[in-house]
């Protein structure tokens, strides 16, 4: 029997979501399947629009075998973290074969070449991001044109084809790019496969007719009061529905209103300084916007923050991070590339039951189905990030803020 690995957040579930299983399933003909899932907060500096076990739920019945919990400090991340933390995972498990990803490009045959030189970062190409990041560019923009120029250049002449920078500019390309390179840095055995990513772009607008929409737009129609129905399969709505119902979501970062305003307000420059992601003085540009705002929400601050160096996504992560007081110490290189040392498991089906007995016996790091079983700063962290998310809910309960020691993994 085989097994594939899927990477996800499923912000949730949505018809979208389906295809990709169901072609990670015919790409790889795999028997089972592991999909390593973000917790309470997303890639991108938000809250999951419902819980992590709300959307664990979801990818069950959808057909996962078996979900794990990508650890916060993995999940607040950028790609190339983000990328190593969820493949490190799906490679400890000691029972992946194959992990597939979508991707605009549709084809490993520009994105595989590509990684393999990038995964030996050169001095000359981190001296070529850090000089486009002098002039202002971000770090995603300086990353994406200095990995594109450095590739082209090492190529023979005859073989340059421009539009490398292009293809990393796609959000899917981009990120499958690092798993690659995550996967020959830990010199895995994992095959790599990709889905071509259909219908709307992530940036896409909801188009009626169409069975499928982006997360993004998905999110934003939830945020308007509309029903994303059309677009997510019945069991996911169901789910999300119940959430809804009992105040569970859902969420976005304005549910965090409160909290952040008063984490912000409380800490002197040296302590903000001292928080993952704040760097280049943005210590000091937070505390001279908090006063100016005529009324604080998360979305006026993000936009009085807002330049051309600093994105909405990494002033959405930098707020997370404050939110969750992680520090630049616990966040740094040296200790993310350790990996997570753990696997979370946060559900399963009953297929998956023997697949976990498998990993019980093959997985290089410990299989937890509750975190009393093991210590861990990271897990820590896990803890102490579903904890703060229960907290937007509309009246958190005890069974609510603790429910990582209270219940046991899902299982349908």
């Amino acid at each position: 029997m085989t097994t594939v690995g899927i990477i996800a957040e499923y912000n949730p579930l949505h018809n979208g979501h389906v295809h990709h299983f169901t072609e990670a399933r015919r790409l790889s003909g795999a028997d089972r399947s592991i999909v390593v899932m973000s917790g309470p907060f997303t890639q991108r500096g938000e809250p999951a629009a419902v819980s992590k076990q709300a959307r664990t739920e979801m990818a069950l019945h959808m057909g996962a075998d078996v979900v794990i919990e990508l650890p916060v400090a993995y999940a607040v991340q950028p790609a190339e973290w983000f990328a190593f933390g969820a493949v490190a995972l799906l490679e400890a498990t000691g029972v992946v074969d194959s992990l597939c990803f979508g991707s605009e490009a549709g084809t490993l045959s520009a994105l595989q070449p590509m990684a393999e030189f990038l995964a030996d970062e050169s001095s000359a190409l981190q001296g070529e991001i850090r000089r486009r990041m002098a002039l202002g560019a971000s770090f995603p923009a300086a990353y994406c044109a200095a990995a594109a120029s450095a590739w082209e250049a090492s190529l023979p002449e005859a073989e340059r084809r421009p539009g490398a920078a292009g293809l990393l500019r796609q959000p899917n390309n981009s990120l499958g790019l690092h798993y690659l390179i995550a996967l020959r840095r830990l010199g895995s055995k994992i095959r790599p496969l990709t889905a071509p990513r259909t219908g709307a772009g992530f940036h896409d607008p909801l188009q009626s007719g169409s069975p499928i929409a982006s997360a993004t737009a998905i999110r934003r129609l939830l945020s308007e009061g509309g029903s994303p129905a059309a677009y997510m399969p019945e069991y996911s709505m169901s789910v999300l529905e119940r959430e809804h119902a009992a105040g569970r979501g859902p969420l976005n970062l304005e549910s965090f209103r409160i909290p952040l305003r008063h984490l912000l307000a409380t800490r002197t420059a040296a302590e903000l300084h001292g928080l993952q992601d704040m760097n280049e003085g943005l210590e000091n540009r937070l505390l001279r916007v908090l006063p100016a705002l005529p009324h604080f929400t998360v979305s006026g601050l993000l936009e009085a923050l807002k330049s051309k160096r600093y994105t909405h996504t990494r002033l959405q992560r930098l707020l997370i991070h404050a939110l969750l007081n992680h520090s630049k110490q616990e966040m740094a290189p040296a200790v993310l590339a350790q990996g997570p040392g753990y696997i979370r498991v946060l559900g399963f089906r009953e297929s998956g039951r023997q697949l976990l007995k498998q990993m019980k016996h093959s997985a290089a790091w410990p299989v937890l189905t509750s975190p009393a079983q093991f210590s861990h700063p990271m897990l820590e962290r896990d803890l102490q990030a579903a904890a703060a998310y229960a907290g937007a809910f509309r009246n958190p309960s005890r069974s609510d803020l603790y429910r990582d020691y209270l219940e046991p993994p899902v299982r349908i």
